[in-house]
């Protein structure tokens, strides 16, 4: 606690006990009176009060004044007439005390305590919000009867500028790291760049209810992210509804239409029911859009209104439905591109795109692996019962591979090797033998065979949306990527024509442009 005496006079800016601070004749001064109880203790000066009071409380007011003044003379006594029509409304209240703190003038060199003994306790609670935002820059302060012997009154000043207590202090950062670690799933990562990531994406998640777009490779933990991110929230009861995953590639047409936003019975054929839908299930909750590059423009437009509305027409209906739901969104395609091509709403982007956060895959987190196998051996023990270890050969031989393999599906395909490891293994322990078995496993896995199409190999199910022209190009393109070191190598090689007629000097540039059309990169089509 800061210590340090201040010496500058003190004003109070407190509310008359319309019952508290009453009495007449002589005995009154022997009753607890809040107010006159500030200027009854040898060690307390106070320079002023300001002292508000209801209209309907003037001539007590008065009264009180002249009983301070008997008390401390030294003392000068400013009465101010508030609105006090119902001080049990808390935004009346609220409002009538920020008014007069907006048009007080405070100064530097003098110190102002807040008195919160007397008024409701609406406008003690009022007190103590202006207090702590600032409207008020001073302390709270509180008087309470004499206890036992002691024939002064107590007081408490109570300084809201939690900094200055160390011990509330470390309580806070325990509290701040372990919602850090609270988003990391437990796993203690190595990665400073992905430390950083997390506690942005925890302070952001805390303070904000605007939407979180999660970008980055397929099985970078963006669903496992999105959960916990729900979960820190729930425990903050920041929501109370429910977590909704929804993979957007799974849905399409007007199955995803109605999967989203529901539909009426006799929408369509088959439709034989009302269905809720997903956006209405998630109300008071949050949802997660996965993939959400993968919707079609009707379903982004109805979805767009959804976030900025809360409100959306199920399919087939003519009423609208209401859910203040919290949103979180992931893709692994470049929307901006997506924008370009006329297959994302921009405008839908601009909402998505105030918190943006690209997860990156385990292959650029090589440092991470070693506490991930782990992670996901406690996983095994957890779901089974059977706790599995690594002997050491065979832990130093599957990390000297891992942290040079390229992980493709990311930490799917990590937990997939670790769930076959600990499957085959004999008496809980995994060898050598054990090991070299899943990374001649992987290595087969990973490899394209000569005979398959490079392109559906790269782009999977948004291959069928080629034109045979484009698919004809793109798979030559990407036949000279595999076998060339560097995207500059793989821009000389294609544009070799160009580069003789000096039309272009920049290969590599160009080459980049046009993989981006496929929301591709040089890391995805350079990997054998």
């Amino acid at each position: 606690m800061d210590k340090a005496i201040d010496n500058r006079p003190v004003v109070v800016i407190g509310m008359v006990g319309t019952t508290l601070d009453a009495g007449h004749g002589p005995r009154r001064w022997e009753r607890w009176r809040p107010t006159v109880a500030l200027f009854q203790r040898e060690d307390t000066a106070v320079a002023r009060i300001e002292l508000l009071h209801g209209h309907r409380y003037t001539a007590l007011a008065k009264h009180l004044a002249e009983d301070i003044a008997a008390v401390s003379p030294e003392t000068e006594v400013v009465l101010h007439r508030i609105d006090d029509r119902d001080p049990w409304d808390l935004e009346s209240v609220y409002g009538t005390l920020l008014d007069f703190l907006s048009a007080y003038t405070f100064r530097d060199d003098e110190q102002y305590w807040a008195h919160i003994t007397t008024g409701t306790h609406v406008a003690q609670i009022c007190m103590f919000l202006l207090v702590e935002a600032g409207f008020l820059p001073g302390k709270l302060v509180q008087t309470s009867p004499a206890r036992g012997a002691s024939k002064e009154p107590g007081l408490q000043i109570i300084d809201l500028h939690l900094e200055r207590y160390d011990a509330i202090a470390r309580r806070f950062a325990a509290r701040r790291d372990a919602a850090v670690g609270f988003l990391k799933g437990g796993i203690a990562t190595r990665n400073a760049a992905f430390n950083a990531l997390i506690d942005r994406i925890e302070r952001v998640a805390l303070a904000s209810t605007a939407p979180i777009l999660l970008t980055g490779p397929t099985g970078a933990g963006k669903s496992r992210l999105a959960r916990r991110v729900y979960e820190l929230k729930k425990a903050r009861r920041q929501v109370e509804g429910p977590f909704v995953d929804v993979n957007c590639a799974t849905i399409r047409g007007d199955g995803a239409m109605s999967a989203l936003f529901g539909h009426v019975r006799g929408a369509f054929t088959g439709a034989e029911a009302a269905r809720k839908g997903l956006l209405l299930s998630a109300d008071k909750g949050l949802l997660f859009l996965d993939e959400v590059g993968e919707l079609g423009l009707d379903e982004q437009a109805m979805l767009l209104r959804a976030i900025e509305e809360k409100r959306f027409l199920p399919f087939g209906s003519d009423r609208e439905v209401a859910s203040d739901f919290q949103l979180m969104a992931g893709t692994n395609r470049d929307l901006r591109a997506a924008v370009a091509r006329g297959a994302f709403r921009d405008d839908l982007l601009a909402r998505l795109d105030l918190w943006t956060f690209r997860m990156p895959g385990l292959a650029e987190r090589p440092e991470d692996v070693e506490p991930n196998l782990d992670w996901e051996l406690d996983e095994v023990a957890r779901k089974t019962g059977r706790r599995v270890r690594l002997n050491k050969e065979a832990r130093e031989g599957f990390l000297a591979f891992a942290r040079r393999a390229p992980w493709p599906a990311n930490f799917r395909d990590l937990s997939a090797a670790v769930t076959r490891m600990a499957t085959l293994c004999d008496g809980g322990r995994i060898d050598v033998d054990g090991v070299e078995d899943e990374l001649a496993r992987l290595s087969a896995q990973w490899e394209v065979p000569r005979t398959a199409s490079r392109v559906d190999a790269v782009l999977g199910a948004a291959a069928a949306e080629l034109d045979r022209f484009e698919r004809v190009q793109l798979e030559d393109v990407l036949a000279v990527c595999c076998t060339s070191k560097t995207l500059s190598d793989a821009g000389r090689t294609l544009f070799a024509a160009s580069r003789e007629k000096k039309t272009s000097s920049n290969d590599a540039d160009r080459l980049r442009k046009y993989l981006a059309k496929f929301d591709l990169s040089w890391a995805q089509v350079s990997a054998p």
